[in-house]
């Protein structure tokens, strides 16, 4: 049986006699009679969680893209940045600004590319903001915080957000409980 994935966490399924069947993985839903008159689990709805867990097709959410950041082809969300698992940024996690090697903490990163931010305050966008020269102004935009200025017992919602480039970014293996 052949797994197609059309997204949303749904998936068409071809059987060896040739007919396509939707499955709709997340409400364990199969368009195939013996789903729909039996009300189990067929081999459809096996057949796609199969193929979820050994990766092979993306699981519900996600979907195949290049990554915007190391550009191998991966499993990226649906919606948001198409950031694989490896570049991924958490909230809380740290990093390195590359140009002042000052510690920031990642407040989310954003579905925004660089060249479309705009910093009100700098009358200009992320990308041609003059200490992201030479950045990729397709770039992700990472909204971070610097964790030791200002008050100390201040958690993130309460302190300043500053929108980087992603690759301005140094990510450490780190990141602030909060």
């Amino acid at each position: 049986m052949a797994v197609r994935p059309v997204g949303e966490g749904r998936y068409v399924v071809e059987s060896q006699s040739g007919a396509e069947y939707l499955v709709d993985l997340p409400n364990s839903d199969c368009s195939c009679p013996d789903h729909e008159i039996r009300g189990e689990h067929c081999k459809h709805i096996r057949r796609v969680a199969i193929e979820v867990t050994e990766r092979r097709v993306p699981a519900p959410g996600m979907t195949a893209a290049d990554c915007a950041i190391c550009g191998h082809e991966s499993f990226v969300p649906e919606s948001g940045p198409a950031v694989c698992a490896d570049c991924w940024l958490e909230r809380g996690d740290l990093a390195t600004d590359r140009e002042t090697g000052d510690t920031v903490v990642v407040y989310r990163l954003t579905d925004e590319r660089a060249d479309e931010r705009y910093i009100d305050a700098a009358d200009t966008t992320v990308a041609d903001y003059p200490k992201n020269d030479g950045y990729p102004r397709a770039d992700p935009v990472v909204e971070v915080v610097y964790p030791f200025s200002g008050d100390a017992e201040a958690d993130l919602d309460e302190r300043p957000r500053y929108a980087f480039p992603y690759s301005r970014l140094a990510p450490r293996d780190q990141m602030i409980v909060e």
